[in-house]
């Protein structure tokens, strides 16, 4: 018997200070049973703080080679900005930068792994790539306010997240690191 994904309801008040965007986003996770809590909340975190107009989860779903698992396209359907999450190929990256003008990675895994992927091989525009980590275990105390029906307000101040459900207030940071040491 195949197992199928668990659809969660996230509301998200959203204020990204650092940004200057505030908005309401009602989002729809499907969380595949292979999928870790921690990395759909990164997944999550990264729509989030990347909201535009014209963002969208992959229709292909997590495990789709062809498309980024969050995009933002114009009108005409063009990849404006490709959002990846975890931990991607160096020739996943390489792909992402020649196919989207702004590459974005959110990602809780170790920045030096990251590095000695990247380092295998050329990476288009490699220095152009946004690098964003968060802590796990910011990530992993958030996962006691995800439910199946969740509402959550997100604000993001100089670098600091602060996550507020019914059930309390996490506070970590994301930090934006270089993907490569030049």
């Amino acid at each position: 018997m195949a197992l199928t994904a668990t659809i969660h309801r996230i509301e998200v008040t959203l204020s990204d200070v650092d940004r200057g965007v505030y908005e309401t986003l009602d989002v729809r996770l499907a969380r595949h049973p292979s999928e870790s809590m921690r990395y759909m909340l990164t997944r999550l975190l990264g729509y989030a703080l990347s909201y535009e107009d014209g963002i969208t989860f992959s229709k292909g779903g997590l495990s789709s080679t062809e498309e980024p698992p969050i995009g933002v396209y114009d009108r005409t359907g063009l990849l404006l900005a490709w959002i990846d999450i975890g931990a991607p190929s160096a020739e996943r990256l390489h792909k992402a930068a020649k196919a989207a003008k702004r590459v974005a990675l959110y990602t809780h895994t170790d920045i030096l792994l990251l590095r000695r992927e990247a380092a295998k091989r050329e990476i288009h525009r490699v220095d152009d790539i946004e690098v964003w980590r968060l802590e796990p275990a910011f990530l992993d105390g958030l996962e006691a306010f995800i439910d199946r029906h969740t509402k959550l307000e997100l604000v993001r101040n100089e670098g600091q997240l602060y996550v507020t459900s019914s059930k309390g207030t996490r506070e970590g940071a994301i930090t934006r690191v270089p993907l490569a040491l030049r």
